[in-house]
């Protein structure tokens, strides 16, 4: 089947549900159910886009047991990663990215060498810093909010259509923290898509209703280039 079909289908299917809010953990979805091929891992690997791609790329954190670590480290650049069995929320969405062969490094960073005052200055920097700027939340929502498609905040009956796999979703705990993750093509027991995260460790799960949701965006535009 065609993935624009399958993306249809899967978007159709979880509307169709009593939206209530998200459960706690993979409640409703068994072990066995998450590790049966999922929509997007049965499209043919030439005919994936590059959210499918995304997608796969976040998973990959889950399936590698990815636990929590959001320390400074001095990486390589372009292309610079922590050890890849850890890594803070914002490198599921990195890795993903990278997974699909956009380097959110490298255009976090050419950004904000021409345009740092836009960006938030939380941390005391002067300059910009290759190691960090991209592993910070505030840092990626502003770049996804000027470059990339900014979408619902909803997740009633109407706007949950918008929600696709491949999204990139932001959130404030209650002690204000910030937290993101990427929309899976796999449905929970509340009828929303899973959401691949870390919060401790890699996981893909029913609770994208589970905080205050702040930022939803895709990214690119409509195409598989780079910006």
């Amino acid at each position: 089947m065609h993935c624009s079909k399958i993306r249809e289908i899967v978007i159709i299917f979880a509307v169709s549900f009593l939206l209530v809010g998200c459960g706690g953990g993979t409640e409703g979805n068994s072990i066995s159910s998450l590790d049966k091929p999922s929509p997007v891992e049965q499209i043919p690997s030439q005919e994936r886009d590059v959210y499918d791609l995304v997608l796969l790329g976040a998973r990959q954190e889950v399936k590698k047991g990815v636990t929590y670590d959001e320390s400074y480290q001095v990486i390589d650049y372009p292309g610079g990663d922590v050890p890849e069995n850890r890594g803070a929320c914002t490198d599921v969405v990195i890795r993903a990215f990278r997974h699909a062969g956009i380097d959110l490094q490298r255009l976090i960073h050419k950004d904000m060498k021409v345009h740092f005052n836009r960006y938030p200055q939380n941390w005391g920097l002067v300059r910009p810093d290759p190691n960090i700027d991209h592993r910070r939340v505030p840092n990626q929502v502003n770049f996804f909010s000027r470059f990339g498609d900014s979408l619902t905040l909803s997740t009633g009956k109407e706007g949950l259509q918008e929600w696709q796999w491949g999204d990139v979703v932001y959130w404030r705990f209650p002690n204000g923290l910030e937290h993101c993750g990427i929309i899976s093509d796999r449905n929970g027991a509340s009828g929303m898509p899973l959401v691949i995260h870390n919060a401790g460790m890699a996981v893909e799960e029913d609770c994208l209703n589970r905080w205050e949701i702040t930022g939803h965006f895709r990214y690119p535009l409509g195409n598989m280039q780079e910006r």
